[in-house]
């Protein structure tokens, strides 16, 4: 009838109606007290009590939903956009605001129901916290120097220490870049942000959010000097870059003895990077398929459609090298294809191929047929994955089947738990009230994977999309590695990937994982990608942005959904300037959004662009830059082994290889592709001639072999079908069949 949770559903950057807000006073603050009731509900009402036990009476008044934060969940048009909208819900909230905080407090709520039914919550307590210089237990390590004298602080309340921040000395003019892929900037200098896992459907450059955040970063002083830190946390993390010193806060677990421990690291970028991912770990090798072309889209969801599509890739001469299938699953427990037949194991224990019969005119009438004849053509397979199992509590009417896995996994003890031991039920807007398996320990990653394992032993799967990974909300969440949500929530995406690759390599295969999300320790699980949105020419900027800072945070396998994946199909010019750039990025991938199949189509091929548009311009300008992509294959492979042994990343922001150059800070969006060529794609329409900065050195237009000047601008045409691309002199002579 009614509900309070202090913490309400840790959205990180919204509050929910049953919130207190903020969490964590200060002393001195008022607080917004919030509850959910029942619709029956007529009055709250609600008791606040003072450490001498004086009792103040307070009268809740009706609330909706804050605009802003209705607007944090924004996702603009798409097939989940009402899903996220509505996470927070709209109706049924009540408030009142609390009396200034000055010492702990208790307070609890009745609800009254207009036929004199009634309902009075437990006690709840909040004890105010202040800012000091001191806090008796609270260390902080690290630092080399760096951090401004007097500027550590703790946040303490009677309870324990909650949040550590310090301030980090910054020379004028200095760069500051990293923080994990970020879209809005590749300079942060004079901005705020945090790191934390979050779904942001979309809009990521506009609302400044992340799926792969981590708390390290360069700064590059104007004279060329270098030097980073790493905050040596997964709890989340703030920042405030200021002109003269960047702030950092820090959450801390909240007991009485807290540590902060900063890692400073100086040397050139490539030495900096070096010295985090001695920390963090670094990429593997992978086989030389994954820089060949990827397709998919979320509406091919038949065997037939899949060979279709490979088909015209076929008869287009559009050669393709790995197909991502994402509606192959029941899209319950995501590991049975939707309409097999198969008789249901109560005990949730694993399948095998055999344990399945395929209609012949169903979707998949022969799975493991179908993936030998695409690897006859040279195509590897991928298939989808999320880290849930759909509920009773999530979904009515789900098969027996997706009903015995989930209590297996709570039976099992390999459910994600809240404090109080029940399971954890996603509480995010995808999937909601969702089962989490508890990826943080080894025999849970073995017993979710086992289920799957039948896809790489029968099918001879090549890898996995590893979707998803920013369900886990809650900081007393209780993993069983022994850590707390507050710590491992920002982990769960890094267990993810590792528990696919180390599927695929118990079965010989290489581990190609395909993820958006991540944390610290991701760069040694496989490939990523920019997850989800528009197509927009600010999309496409705001994704090479994300690509680069990726790379700087050595990200070494990683690309995006070339042109945006939601909404209607991309303008042959957006789509064929995307193409161009991705055929120059580590992974070059198409993929389309799930639009419950309307007409017309919105699958991103470029046939289909091309017949959507009536522009014929499309298909041969795709058609000759995948080959060209073909022919760079070999490069890619010798200079992604090179990254992974030196650091220096793969797609480079210029500043790696020249510092102290003050102009390579005015083209945010170029970036070095390996040793030998520089890349500035056009990111604007309209579009006829774009001007291109090359640093020192002796460079060749790759397009013509005309010998360019570094140090200076150089502008050529640009029409539909060229991106400005230039190599290294020294190296021109190998590129001379490449272009």
């Amino acid at each position: 009838m009614i509900r309070h949770r202090p913490h309400g559903i840790e959205h990180p950057y919204a509050t929910s109606l049953d919130q207190r807000v903020p969490v964590l006073p200060e002393v001195g603050q008022r607080v917004l007290l919030g509850v959910w009731a029942d619709p029956a509900v007529t009055a709250v009402t609600g008791e606040w009590r003072e450490p001498d036990g004086a009792v103040r009476h307070l009268t809740l008044a009706p609330r909706t939903a804050d605009a802003a934060d209705t607007a944090a969940l924004a996702g603009g048009e798409g097939h989940l956009a009402g899903a996220q909208a509505t996470a927070l819900g709209g109706e049924g909230g009540w408030a009142v605001e609390s009396p200034p905080l000055r010492s702990p407090a208790d307070y609890r709520f009745t609800a009254t129901t207009g036929d004199g039914r009634e309902q009075t919550t437990d006690w709840f307590r909040v004890a105010p916290a202040a800012w000091t210089a001191t806090a008796p237990g609270a260390t902080f390590t690290g630092g080399g120097g760096r951090v401004v004298d007097g500027s550590v602080e703790w946040l303490v309340s009677a309870d324990g220490v909650h949040r550590a921040r310090f301030a980090l000395a910054l020379r004028p003019g200095d760069h500051v870049v990293g923080f994990g892929e970020r879209f809005d900037h590749l300079d942060q200098a004079g901005r705020r942000l945090d790191a934390v896992v979050f779904e942001q459907y979309k809009a990521q450059g506009a609302h400044g959010r992340t799926y792969l955040p981590m708390p390290f970063a360069h700064v590059i002083g104007t004279d060329g000097g270098s030097w980073g830190f790493h905050v040596r946390t997964s709890r989340r993390t703030w920042y405030d870059v200021g002109a003269d010193r960047l702030v950092v806060e820090v959450a801390l677990g909240g007991t009485a003895s807290e540590q902060v421990d900063l890692g400073v690291y100086t040397g050139t970028p490539t030495q900096v990077l070096g010295a985090f991912l001695d920390e963090a770990g670094r990429a593997e090798e992978l086989p030389s398929w994954v820089f060949r072309l990827w397709a998919s889209g979320n509406e091919w969801n038949t065997q037939r459609i899949v060979l279709d599509r490979m088909d015209r890739h076929r008869d287009l001469d559009i050669p393709v090298g790995a197909v991502v299938i994402e509606a192959w699953s029941d899209e319950e427990g995501i590991m049975i294809p939707r309409d097999a037949a198969y008789a249901p194991r109560t005990d949730g224990s694993p399948f095998a191929d055999a344990d399945f019969t395929y209609p012949a005119d169903g979707a998949w009438p022969d799975p493991a047929g179908m993936v030998a004849e695409l690897h006859d053509r040279g195509i590897k397979v991928l298939l989808w994955q999320i880290p849930l199992l759909k509920t009773a509590e999530s979904e009515p009417g789900l098969h027996a089947q997706v009903l015995a896995e989930g209590a297996a996994l709570v039976a099992g003890g390999h459910a994600v738990r809240e404090a109080d031991g029940s399971p954890y039920l996603n509480r995010g807007w995808w999937f909601p009230k969702s089962l989490m398996p508890d990826l943080s320990t080894a025999a849970t990653r073995a017993w979710w994977t086992a289920k799957r394992e039948y896809l790489v032993r029968d099918w001879d799967v090549d890898g996995f999309k590893t979707d998803g990974g920013e369900h886990a909300w809650g900081h007393d969440l209780r993993y069983g590695d022994g850590s707390r949500g507050d710590e491992g929530n920002n982990r769960y995406p890094v267990h993810y990937a590792r528990a696919f690759g180390d599927l695929l390599r118990a079965h010989g295969k290489a581990p190609v994982t395909f993820s958006r999300s991540g944390f610290t320790g991701s760069q040694a699980h496989g490939v990523f990608w920019a997850g989800d949105e528009d197509s927009t020419w600010e999309a496409f900027r705001n994704s090479v942005t994300a690509g680069l800072t990726a790379a700087a945070c050595g990200i070494v396998y990683w690309g995006w959904d070339l042109a945006g994946f939601s909404g209607p199909v991309p303008d042959p010019e957006l789509y064929l300037r995307a193409a161009t750039a991705a055929a120059f990025m580590p992974i070059m991938q198409y993929h389309s959004e799930f639009n419950h199949h309307q007409r017309p189509l919105r699958d991103r091929t470029p046939w289909h662009v091309a017949e959507t548009s009536g522009d014929d311009r499309v298909v041969p300008v795709f058609r000759r830059y995948a080959h060209l992509r073909e022919r760079l294959v070999g490069y890619l492979a010798r200079e992604a082994a090179t990254t992974i042994a030196t650091d220096r990343p793969l797609m480079r922001p210029l500043f790696f290889d020249a510092p102290a150059d003050p102009r390579v800070w005015t083209v945010p969006r170029q970036w070095l592709l390996g040793a030998d060529l520089l890349v500035n794609p056009v990111t604007s329409p309209g579009a006829t001639r774009w001007t291109t900065y090359l640093p020192a050195g002796d460079w060749v237009d790759a397009w013509t072999g005309e010998p360019c000047a570094g140090g200076v601008d150089h502008v050529r045409d640009t029409p539909i079908d060229l991106i400005p691309v230039y190599c290294r002199a020294s190296a021109w002579p190998g590129f001379a069949g490449v272009f």
